[in-house]
């Protein structure tokens, strides 16, 4: 089996996987659970990731780390104003 093959099925895998979340968290804007650090990472871990991708020239790793990219900045988007609105209640 081709390597890009195994890498295209990882991508796949991995990125179709986090999207049942981030869904969830799109329709019902409860952002709660999600701590704020962990997405901060996770999102520049995965814009990292796609640079990396890109310098290398490794498709599948730029492909679903792109793809995975779209989803985790809006969720953290979400998160970041659910955080900034609790703030300002303080």
């Amino acid at each position: 089996m081709n390597a890009d093959l195994i890498g295209y099925i990882a991508a796949t895998l991995t990125t179709v996987s986090f999207f049942p979340q981030a869904l969830k968290t799109l329709r019902s804007r409860d952002t709660q659970s999600i701590s704020l650090r962990m997405y901060l990472l996770f999102t520049a871990g995965v814009t990292f990731w796609s640079i990396y991708g890109w310098m290398v020239d490794d498709g599948p790793v730029l492909l679903a780390n792109l793809i995975t990219l779209v989803p985790a900045v809006i969720v953290l988007s979400i998160k970041l104003s659910s955080y900034l609105k609790n703030e300002r209640q303080l």
